[in-house]
């Protein structure tokens, strides 16, 4: 029997000599721990951001919205109907609803924007060339075209007027929803 050298380190019995180098064992435990720790990152935090952001504070939204892109294309003295879908975020909840403004000038300059529901219980209305107003099929209420204001039927309270800003010749809304069937005007 050969005596070890003295820079040969004495093996215990069963194990390979150490060499330096990864068995083919060693190796793929390795390439293994590393391929689960990369998909556990790549499936892990894209779902914790998505499960945080939403109870993160955010930023201030800008609640106008665009209604047209020049206000040249806007018939003087003819409302026109423009609808939008607007996104909601609540936590994790997103919700989009189709509204609808009417937009009213008279000089080209100078917008009315009125809330496209009737403030009676919430149908949309049209617009009535013949008599030159707005008419709610559901109950027949009809409003002023210039105005706003209750002509006939059932309605409460004239028409929900919302703000309107020109910016660079586009005309921005300032959306909201108000109560339906009551004399007051509440932002619900």
């Amino acid at each position: 029997m050969d005596e070890p050298t003295p820079t040969q380190k004495l093996q215990p019995e069963g194990e390979a000599p150490d060499t330096g180098t990864i068995d083919r064992r060693g190796f793929l435990h390795k390439v293994s721990t590393v391929s689960a720790g990369l998909t556990a990152l790549a499936v892990g935090v894209p779902a914790a951001g998505a499960f945080v952001s939403p109870a993160l504070p955010k930023k201030a939204t800008d609640d106008w919205i665009k209604v047209a892109d020049d206000v040249a294309l806007i018939d003087v003295g003819e409302p026109v109907r423009v609808n939008f879908v607007k996104t909601d975020q609540d936590a994790w909840i997103e919700t989009r609803t189709l509204n609808g403004v009417w937009l009213f000038t008279e000089d080209g300059e100078k917008f009315k924007a009125y809330n496209a529901k009737c403030t009676h219980l919430g149908c949309s209305y049209v617009h009535d060339k013949e008599k030159k107003a707005f008419y709610c099929p559901c109950h027949r209420g009809q409003f002023d075209i210039k105005t706003g204001k209750v002509m006939d039927g059932p309605p409460p309270r004239p028409l929900d007027e919302l703000e309107v800003e020109v910016r660079e010749s586009a005309v921005y809304v300032r959306y909201r929803d108000f109560r339906l069937g009551i004399a007051e005007r509440v932002v619900s």
